[in-house]
């Protein structure tokens, strides 16, 4: 699933995953393509697929895990983080 939508943007080379302050909550996830790994991202690769962490983001994003779902009504990303204390009511921001 994941890897066929991704393989379609063959001009990118992965997905970079920071955090950023904003929200009710105080920071949020951000995913962007990136034609390069930078001088100080984490490279993580599974089922072919590149994924860069930004440095400032690694301690935070540490044990977390990122899944692609599809269903009839949306797709979306989805982060499993060990380490968040709460969340906004909307789930847009979190904070640890």
């Amino acid at each position: 699933m994941f890897s066929y939508w991704f393989f379609k943007l063959t001009f990118q080379v992965g997905v970079k995953v920071g955090v950023r302050t904003r929200g009710c909550n105080g920071l949020s996830y951000t995913l962007e393509y990136t034609k390069s790994k930078g001088d100080s991202d984490e490279e993580v690769v599974q089922d072919g697929v590149r994924v860069f962490i930004e440095k400032k983001a690694q301690l935070t994003l540490l044990g977390t895990e990122m899944d692609y779902i599809e269903d009839k009504l949306s797709s979306e990303f989805v982060f499993n983080n060990p380490n968040i204390k709460g969340t906004c009511g909307c789930g847009e921001s979190f904070n640890i």
